[in-house]
C-alpha cells in the first residue's frame, strides 16, 4: 500500500508547483484581484504601473484607464488619511499607506488604499450627538435652575407663619409656584421630545385625525389663556398625521404666539391642493406682535436659538419652533414663517386624511 504518490514519482518540494496548478505569480495575482483594499504600484516618475479592481473602484477609473496615467511625484513612506476626488465630483476618505519595494531592479512605490468614509461619518455622526448632548444638559440645568430656585425661595416663604395666615397672600404664592411647575413640566416635555427626534423617533403612528375637534382639545389646555385665540377651520377636515406630534406641533405654536407676540392670536386651518395634486392640511398661527427681526429669520428654527431682543422678557430654551419643523417633517409636512406688517405668521403643513395614506414618503417616518 502506498501513500498516494504512484510509483517512481515523488512529492514536489517547497516552492515547486505540481504540473497544471497555479504558479506563485498566479497566486499572488489572485490575491491582489480579491484584496478589499486598493493597490496601486507607482515608479520613481510617478506613472502608474499596476493596480488592482479595488484601486479602480476607489478612483472611479477603468484599469485601462489609471494604468500609465501619472500620478505625481513620489509620495513619503508612510501612513496618512486623504480626500480622494473622483472624477464625477464629490469625495471619499482614503486611508493611505505607502511602502516601497524593488522589481526587476527597479524601484516602486506601493499604495495600499482603504475607504474609509463611512467610518469618518460616523465618527463625525457621534462627535456632533455629543457635542448635542453636552449642549442639552447646559441648556437644561441652566433653564431648570431659575425656576426651581424660584420654587424653593416660595415654599421657604409659605413656612412663614405670619404669611401662612394671610389666606390671600397664600394662595398668591401658590398660584406662582403654579406656573413656575407648569414651565418646568413644558420644558422636559421638550427636551424628552427633542430626544425623539434625535434617535429618529419622532414620526410616530399616522393616523385620521379631525382637525377642528383636535384644535378645540389643544385650546382647552390653554386654560385663561385661550381667551385671546380666535380659531376658524372648517367641518371635516381631516389631517393624516401622529397625533402625539400634531399635538406637540401644535402647544409649541401656540405658545411660542402668546409669549412673544400680543392678541389676538389667529389659527386657522384649511384644505390647499397644489397643482400636482397634492392635498394639504394648511394651519396659520397669527399674533398681532412685532414679528421676527429681519436678521434673525436665517436661526428662527435652528436647536436653541432665540431672538436677542426677546431674551431677557420670556422664558425659553429656543426649542419650540426647531421641533415643530421636525416633527412636521417627519410626518410628511413642513414648518415656516411668513412675515407680515403688522406680526407674525408660522405656518404648518400637514398631509391630509385620504391623501397621505397613498403617498407618505418617509418609510419608517424617522
Amino acid at each position: 500500500m502506498n501513500d498516494g504518490v504512484a510509483p517512481g514519482s515523488r512529492s514536489p518540494s517547497p516552492g515547486e508547483r505540481e504540473p497544471g496548478g497555479p504558479d506563485h505569480e498566479d497566486i499572488v495575482r489572485a490575491v491582489l484581484a480579491a484584496s478589499a483594499d486598493g493597490i496601486v504600484a507607482i515608479d520613481e516618475q510617478g506613472v502608474i504601473r499596476y493596480c488592482n479592481p479595488a484601486a479602480t473602484e476607489l478612483f472611479g477609473r477603468p484599469v485601462d484607464d489609471l494604468t500609465g496615467s501619472d500620478l505625481g511625484s513620489p509620495l513619503a513612506v508612510g501612513e496618512t488619511v486623504i480626500d480622494l476626488v473622483l472624477p464625477g465630483g464629490g469625495s471619499r476618505v482614503v486611508d493611505m499607506r505607502v511602502t516601497t519595494t524593488v522589481f526587476e531592479g527597479e524601484r516602486l512605490h506601493v499604495i495600499a488604499l482603504r475607504d474609509i468614509t463611512r467610518r469618518r461619518q460616523a465618527e463625525r455622526e457621534l462627535e456632533e450627538a455629543l457635542e448635542r448632548r453636552n449642549v442639552v444638559v447646559a441648556v437644561a440645568a441652566h433653564q431648570l435652575h431659575n425656576p426651581l430656585a424660584t420654587i424653593g425661595l416660595l415654599v421657604a416663604v409659605l413656612r412663614d407663619r405670619r404669611v401662612a395666615a394671610d389666606a390671600e397672600r397664600r394662595t398668591e404664592i401658590l398660584a406662582r409656584i403654579g406656573e413656575r411647575v407648569t414651565h418646568l413640566q413644558g420644558l422636559v416635555r421638550k427636551l424628552l421630545t427633542a430626544s425623539r427626534i434625535d434617535a429618529h423617533e419622532a414620526g410616530g403612528t399616522p393616523e385620521h385625525v379631525p382637525v377642528l375637534g383636535f384644535l378645540i382639545e389643544r385650546l382647552a389646555d390653554l386654560g385663561e389663556r385661550a381667551e385671546s385665540v380666535r380659531l376658524s377651520c372648517g367641518r371635516g377636515l381631516r389631517a393624516y398625521v401622529d397625533r402625539v406630534a400634531f399635538s406637540e406641533m401644535l402647544t409649541n405654536y401656540l405658545e411660542n404666539a402668546l409669549s412673544y407676540g400680543r392678541p389676538p392670536v389667529e389659527v386657522r386651518a384649511e384644505e390647499r391642493t397644489e397643482e400636482g395634486g397634492g392635498r394639504w392640511v394648511d394651519i396659520t398661527v397669527r399674533d398681532h406682535g412685532p414679528g421676527v427681526a429681519p436678521d434673525f429669520l436665517p436661526r428662527l428654527f435652528e436647536r436653541f436659538s432665540r431672538d436677542p431682543a426677546h431674551g431677557q422678557g420670556t422664558d425659553g430654551a429656543g426649542l419650540g419652533l426647531w421641533i415643530v419643523r421636525n416633527l412636521a417633517r417627519a410626518n410628511g409636512g413642513d414648518a415656516w414663517y411668513e412675515p407680515q406688517p403688522d406680526g407674525a405668521c408660522f405656518r404648518l403643513r400637514l398631509p391630509k386624511a385620504g391623501a397621505g395614506e397613498r403617498t407618505w414618503p418617509y418609510g419608517d417616518r424617522s
